[in-house]
C-alpha cells in the first residue's frame, strides 16, 4: 500500500520543486521592487504628514510598512518556506 501512495507522490513533488524554484526566483524581483517602493513611499508618507494632511500621511505610512519587508513580503516567505516543508516531507515520505 505506501508503495502505490509513494507513486502517486512522485509527481506532486516534481511539480512542488519546479512551482517552488519559480516562486523564489519571482519573489526574489519583487521583494526588491517593493523596497524601492516603500522607500519612497515612506519619503512621501512623512513629507505629506508634516505638509498637507495627518490622516493621509498616516495611510501612506502604513501603505508603506506593508510594502516594507516587514509587511507582504514576510508573509510571502513565510508561505515559501511552508511550500519548501512540504516539498521535502513528501521527499522524506518517497525516501523512506
Amino acid at each position: 500500500m505506501r508503495i502505490i501512495l509513494k507513486i502517486i507522490a512522485a509527481p506532486f513533488v516534481v511539480i512542488l520543486t519546479i512551482v517552488g524554484a519559480f516562486l523564489s526566483f519571482v519573489f526574489c524581483y519583487a521583494a526588491a521592487a517593493l523596497n524601492i517602493i516603500s522607500g519612497i513611499g515612506a519619503l512621501l508618507g512623512a513629507v505629506i504628514l508634516f505638509a498637507y494632511s495627518v490622516t493621509n500621511g498616516i495611510i501612506i505610512l502604513v501603505l508603506a510598512f506593508l510594502l516594507s519587508p516587514l509587511g507582504l513580503p514576510a508573509i510571502a516567505e513565510w508561505l515559501l518556506d511552508k511550500l519548501d516543508d512540504l516539498n521535502y516531507s513528501l521527499k522524506d515520505f518517497i525516501t523512506s
